[in-house]
């Protein structure tokens, strides 16, 4: 393959994601469709690895399907562990990765999270001489809980240690129940032979299930498990992985820590989709002050601790200010349930799930966005999209959020977690809204997608050349 000429000429690059769109719309997993849609307008073939958890389908299965124009292969993925080791090195899924690498015969690899895959991926394109491009978006490669470095009892985890690890993690469904599992082979067996789905039913069932059966749950978790994880996981990716990228300094020196070379891990931001704001404008603040959060229903995103806050107001602040509420809920009723308890107490609003478009219109008329999540965020997407559309943040006091907020710029900051905190924050800005005036007079200078498509074709070349000349 030539490599001359303007940034990058046109190469095949396979994205892999723990999950993807139109399903789901997480940070990740929407950055990995927006790189797959910049990409392939600029020439290059792009196609797509990914896990779903279905148990319509049979566990394991690869289909192709298409999303925005880019073939996507979409493995089963349903958990269906035997060992705690099968969540990050699975031998099956390599060997089903190996089939998609010897169809495609990309020119390299761009790895966004494995999650639900397995390290051996890597090793996969390592083995064939294509090289791999790493993405870290959380915390994954350190904490086996999702990434987040929370704790069980959902207190951050400010210091690894494997003994806690295992503690924490002896708390952690990282698979289905036997249950559950025999429960998935039934309804993906009459299905595949009488084309009946019985799928929905069964996951609406699914609270139902874990409360009959503890399996699938580990009792007590053994440190050497963690410690090994954690041995293999960075030898293995870094002996196999050209570039790590970083969207935000402080994960940068949180990996780093970790044991990946400074050199090889570099801090690319994130861009920011300017279009969406480039046609409205802002909504002048009227006479009610207008507060939202915008976000995933999740615990760790927090949505509870602004509730919490706003309920500390008084009724004559409130009568001044509205809070309104949106994201999708990931169906974690008990989650759900306390948060509409907490909107009819406080009077805030639940305003749904929105799509991007819908993003920016809330954006614009919002006066004040919170961020209050209760983790390590590494780069959120909404304040990204909060400082392009000019809209004043209060974000917890932590990692990428402080990052990005700059206190008597574009926003405040409060101590994570700290209701009163928050509320005494909510109660200054009420009782003296010209303060957010002061704030983003001047706009912040994003980088653009089109900014980071430059930066990442840059890394895509030189690694290119690197493996050319080896």
């Amino acid at each position: 393959m030539g490599l001359g000429g303007g940034i990058l000429p046109e190469v095949k690059v396979l994205l892999i994601s723990h999950n993807y769109p139109p399903a789901h719309t997480g940070g990740t997993e929407l950055y990995t469709a927006q790189l797959a849609r910049e990409l392939k307008a600029r020439g290059h073939q792009v196609v797509v690895f990914c896990a779903e958890k279905d148990i319509g389908r049979e566990h394991l299965s690869l289909s192709q399907r298409e999303h925005e124009g880019v073939t996507v292969h979409e493995l089963v993925n349903n958990l269906v562990y035997s060992s705690f080791r099968e969540t990050w090195d699975f031998p099956e899924v390599e060997r089903i990765f190996e089939g998609v690498l010897d169809r495609e015969r990309p020119d390299l690899v761009h790895v966004n999270h494995l999650l639900y895959l397995t390290v051996g991926c890597v090793e996969a394109a390592t083995r064939r001489g294509i090289p791999v491009v790493f993405t870290l978006h959380d915390y994954w490669l350190q904490c086996a809980r999702l990434g987040q470095r929370v704790h069980a009892d959902r207190s951050i985890c400010l210091d690894m240690d494997e003994s806690r690890c295992a503690e924490c993690l002896g708390s952690f469904r990282y698979g289905n129940s036997i249950l559950e599992q025999r429960v998935a082979g039934w309804i993906s067996g009459i299905r595949r032979v009488s084309g009946l789905d019985l799928s929905v039913g069964a996951r609406k069932a699914g609270d139902w299930l874990r409360a009959k059966e503890d399996g699938g749950q580990v009792a007590s978790l053994p440190v050497e498990e963690v410690s090994v994880r954690n041995r293999e996981l960075r030898e293995r990716l870094v002996a196999n992985v050209s570039r790590f990228l970083s969207p935000s300094a402080f994960l940068r020196e949180r990996l780093i820590e970790w044991g990946i070379p400074a050199g090889r891990l570099q801090h690319l931001r994130t861009g920011t989709d300017l279009e969406l704001f480039a046609g409205g404008e802002r909504v002048a603040r009227g006479e009610t002050l207008r507060v939202a959060f915008i976000g995933s229903l999740i615990p760790v995103k927090g949505a509870h601790v602004v509730m919490e806050a706003w309920e500390r107001l008084t009724e004559g602040e409130r009568s001044q200010a509205t809070l309104e509420i949106h994201g999708p809920s990931f169906h974690d009723a008990e989650y759900q349930s306390q948060l509409e308890a907490l909107a009819a107490s406080s009077g805030a609003r639940m305003g749904g799930a929105l799509d991007r478009v819908q993003v920016a219109e809330v954006l614009r008329r919002t006066d004040l966005l919170v961020v209050p999540s209760l983790w390590f965020e590494n780069q959120p997407l909404v304040i990204l999209e909060a400082l392009a559309a000019g809209t004043p943040l209060c974000v917890s006091d932590l990692g990428g959020m402080a990052e990005l907020v700059e206190v008597g710029r574009n926003g405040f900051r409060f101590p994570v977690g700290d209701v009163g905190a928050l509320a005494q924050l909510l109660s200054g800005v009420i009782a003296g809204p010209q303060a957010l005036e002061q704030l983003c007079g001047e706009p912040v200078r994003l980088p653009t997608v089109s900014d980071q498509l430059d930066e990442i074709e840059i890394v895509y070349r030189e690694i290119l050349e690197e493996s050319e000349g080896s």
